[in-house]
């Protein structure tokens, strides 16, 4: 059975990267397709699966040089677990952070969408500043 392989455009299509993007990270050594015979590159299953790896860590909000590190350490086997495993729990501390940064902010915007909606539907008195709500919600807030 033959592999199937992909053209840039397509391969691009299949991960949702533009071909410059793919261009790029193998320019940063974080993608290596294969070349056909007359030097055309292509990518297979297993490159679909590794760059998937790829943006699911770039979502964390690891940088393009800490993903450098992380492959370079990665082709050097398993001698450098260690540091690997210390990048990446690194990394999980700064993502949780920035969750918990973006849960605060979706908290605020959560309380501004129903002052809005007060004020509309006329629950929340007009002359109640959105400070004044907050200042309302608090005690609630830190019961739950």
């Amino acid at each position: 059975m033959t592999e199937t392989r992909y053209q840039i455009s397509e391969f691009g299509k299949l991960v949702g990267l533009t071909p410059f993007t793919l261009r790029y990270y193998e320019q940063e050594d974080l993608l290596k397709p294969r070349r056909d015979s007359v030097g055309q590159r292509f990518y297979t299953q297993a490159d679909q699966q590794w760059v998937e790896f790829l943006l699911h860590l770039k979502r964390t909000g690891m940088t393009i040089p800490e993903l450098k590190q992380y492959v370079a350490w990665r082709a050097q086997g398993p001698q450098t677990i260690e540091q690997r495993l210390s990048l990446l729990c690194q990394v999980r501390v700064e993502g949780r952070k920035s969750l918990a940064e973006l849960q605060e902010s979706l908290t605020i915007l959560n309380h501004k969408i129903a002052w809005y909606e007060g004020q509309e539907d006329r629950t929340i008195p007009a002359t109640e500043s959105f400070a004044a709500y907050l200042q309302r919600l608090a005690p609630s807030a830190q019961e739950n």
